[in-house]
């Protein structure tokens, strides 16, 4: 960090308009900035800085025709362990990764997610293992039907059931777990499988809002409502209007914006700001938190009528740590996503390497599993991913003192006895009863085989009339 304490970021980036944004955004979080209009201007100041310590480098892809590995090459030669973040045109993955393999630290689309970048930022800062983890949802597209949904443990399966129930109506859905466990893939898959799956699903992060913009983000305004409002704004209800809004991190939404969301799902009515009237609007709403919200409303930070109002059905959605048996499925499904990414390819996964992603406690559940998977997938060489692959994950597991990060047998073991994910014993010892771990089969092969219930019986050696004989007298919803 700068000898003053405070970090410095150098961005080289030739639109002046986003050389602002980008400086205003790093000086909220406490960064100061450097400005390079180009490679070679970036690389004279990098030559007469050496009595300065930057902290930080964010390189702009400006131009399709511009490849920026060259660069990315020079800067690491000159300043090995600086973390550089480049910022490519939307869907420009291939470029991307070429940057990374030339050493890039980590890439974020345009246009840029303020809580994207100031994440990306703060990482660099962190200097610790999880420094690899970033987020990655606007690089893979998040699945978008039940099917695509990997996961066999039985909490897992049962939060599935219940999303899967509730997508056929309209009611408000409220989807609670900690950062990374797919809240979001849980929101789309439920807009999806619903009536209104034609129609727009619109998110809105409500921790990325600044609290002034709240009401106009979500309600719209009018021309000239107020200062700087030049063009009128139809805000996310009215663009999501017969349609799916998803609210997520809806805990950190100011309570004075709280009381005109609840006045919204009470009339099912927006009033633009500015607007002479307001406007009737058709919208099935989906929040997500990654806090206990029935939590926030006892300390008084969220209303307690429109947790009521959103929480109509309300999902928990496990952490990974707490279904370690669904890593190998997953780490696959997520392996072959990857390798859909433009320059990337199909890798597979050796034991060991599998055995090390077993090992790991994953703070930031399936969203960290994925960003190792893909950093790793990037970097390798071989045919297949190896632990050598992910040295930061190894590095936490020895830093924690599980000894050698290479020798987790016996965790996997007892995960391949239980059954990947499927319990044998109560937590006192005694063998749990035979139809509760015969019903966690069936939800495991219902989920392990996408819901086709043919290929289930058939696994299973029974027939399909038996199946869903077992399905009735066990309480098992097929979707689970």
């Amino acid at each position: 960090m700068a000898r003053d304490g405070v970090p410095m970021l150098m961005l080289i980036d030739d639109e002046p308009a986003q050389r602002r944004l980008v400086a205003a955004l790093a000086a909220r979080a406490g960064w100061r900035t450097l400005l390079a209009s180009d490679g070679e201007t970036a690389i004279a100041m990098l030559g007469t800085q050496d009595g300065m310590r930057l902290d930080a480098i964010v390189l702009d892809q400006w131009s399709p025709d511009y490849e920026p590995s060259g660069l990315i090459r020079e800067i690491r030669a000159r300043r090995p362990a600086l973390p550089i973040l480049i910022l490519t045109a939307h869907n420009s993955v291939a470029v991307a990764v070429e940057a990374m393999r030339a050493g890039a630290t980590d890439y974020l689309s345009k246009p840029i997610a303020p809580e994207r970048l100031l994440a990306a930022l703060n990482a660099t800062l962190a200097d610790d293992v999880n420094g690899e983890l970033r987020p990655l949802t606007e690089k893979i597209t998040a699945p978008l039907s039940f099917e695509d949904v990997v996961g066999s443990a039985p909490l897992f399966r049962t939060a599935l059931a219940i999303a899967a129930k509730a997508a056929r109506a309209r009611i408000p859905v409220l989807i609670e777990g900690e950062s990374g466990v797919g809240k979001d893939v849980i929101a789309c898959a439920i807009h999806a499988a619903s009536p209104r799956h034609k129609q727009a699903m619109v998110t809105v992060n409500c921790g990325a809002i600044p609290a002034n913009l709240v009401e106009s983000e979500l309600f719209g305004h009018e021309r000239g409502a107020f200062t700087g409002a030049f063009e009128r704004h139809i805000g996310k209800f009215l663009a999501a209007d017969m349609g799916t809004l998803f609210l997520d991190e809806v805990s950190e939404m100011p309570l004075d914006a709280q009381v005109k969301l609840l006045r919204v799902l009470q009339d099912g009515e927006v009033q633009p700001i500015g607007a002479r009237r307001p406007v009737h609007v058709d919208v099935r709403v989906i929040a997500a938190t990654n806090r206990r919200l029935q939590d926030e409303v006892e300390a008084g930070r969220f209303r307690e009528d429109l947790y009521y109002r959103l929480n109509v059905v309300q999902l928990t959605v496990p952490p990974l740590r707490e279904r370690m048996g669904d890593v190998p499925a997953l780490s696959r499904h997520l392996l072959a996503r990857i390798a859909a990414q433009p320059g990337l390819r199909s890798l597979g996964l050796t034991g060991d390497a599998l055995n090390l992603l077993m090992q790991h406690d994953w703070p930031g559940n399936v969203r960290q599993l994925q960003n190792a998977l893909f950093r790793a997938a990037v970097l390798c060489e071989g045919d297949a991913l190896t632990p050598q692959d992910f040295p930061q994950i190894a590095a936490h597991i020895v830093m924690r003192g599980q000894g050698d990060p290479h020798g987790a047998r016996s965790k996997v073991s007892r995960q391949s006895q239980e059954g990947a994910g499927i319990t044998l014993f109560e937590g006192d010892g005694h063998v749990r009863q035979l139809a509760e771990i015969e019903a966690d089969v069936i939800r495991l092969a219902i989920g392990h085989y996408r819901g086709r219930m043919t290929e289930v019986a058939r696994r299973l050696g029974i027939g399909r009339s038996t199946l869903y004989r077992k399905l009735t007298e066990l309480g098992i919803d097929s979707a689970a």
